[in-house]
């Protein structure tokens, strides 16, 4: 698997403008075909026969090759261009890599974030207040302290390539954050009304249609004993193109 993402700064923040994964197919030798950032390129311009679908996640953490997430990629002399580079793996993308395989060879699919701001452990900290905020004011014309273009997913006018949309968003919103809960649940709900299949891993909490309606999608990852079971149920998911939604059962 391969991984590239465009980046983009305003105000000393730094965003994840544009982020694929690429499957890659298998030489005689079963080793993977990798692509240049020019082929990428070409893939994206067809967007309907090369895109498989959308994984959407939290936030992201991610850097170019050659960089690091130690220090913001300014402090590294990195160059905001809008152009494409390949990006190092992190333990998300380390798991779709071991995860999205068969059915999906030669195919990109999208990693769409609720919130693009390149920055690791957002949550719980003091950025979901002002990331509440800014969703307060998104619709007026207030100034945000995230830019609203780069941070944010305008619902509305959100463009979705390829059959389905797997969830990987997250459940846990404090309920004083009334904001972010309505803005995750109206980025589901329009996905659905976008005519996609929603895809995601669920427990007992919640049915299917509830999930939904609340946004209640299990991330991928987490620690402890649950660690393996979230890991195992999103293999299952991925073992058909599309994926099928899971149950966590405890």
């Amino acid at each position: 698997m391969q991984t590239f993402g465009i980046f983009s700064t305003n105000f000393d923040h730094e965003y994840i403008a544009k982020h694929y994964i690429y499957i890659n197919e298998k030489d005689e030798a079963r080793e993977d075909i990798k692509i240049s950032v020019d082929d990428l390129n070409k893939l994206l311009k067809k967007k309907s026969k090369n895109v498989a679908g959308t994984i959407f996640l939290y936030n992201p953490t991610m850097s170019p090759l050659g960089y690091d997430n130690d220090s913001s990629l300014a402090e590294q002399g990195f160059e905001f261009c809008d152009e494409f580079s390949e990006l190092n793996f992190n333990d998300m993308i380390n798991l779709f890599s071991k995860a999205i395989r068969d059915g999906y060879r030669g195919k990109l699919i999208e990693i769409k974030y609720l919130f693009n701001l390149n920055k690791a452990n957002i949550e719980p900290t003091p950025i979901l207040e002002e990331l509440d905020s800014d969703l307060d004011r998104y619709n007026s014309s207030q100034l945000t302290r995230y830019d609203k273009n780069l941070n944010y997913t305008d619902y509305l006018t959100m463009s979705l390539n390829g059959k389905f949309v797997y969830f990987g968003s997250g459940h846990k919103y404090d309920r004083h954050h009334k904001e972010i809960i309505n803005y995750a649940r109206n980025i589901s709900t329009q996905a659905k009304k976008l005519g996609k299949e929603i895809y995601f891993t669920h427990d007992n909490n919640y049915d299917p249609d509830e999930c939904i309606d609340l946004a209640y999608f299990l991330s991928p990852l987490a620690v402890g004993k649950i660690k393996e079971k979230r890991i195992n149920t999103f293999k299952n998911a991925f073992r058909t193109n599309p994926p099928t939604i899971q149950k966590i059962s405890f």
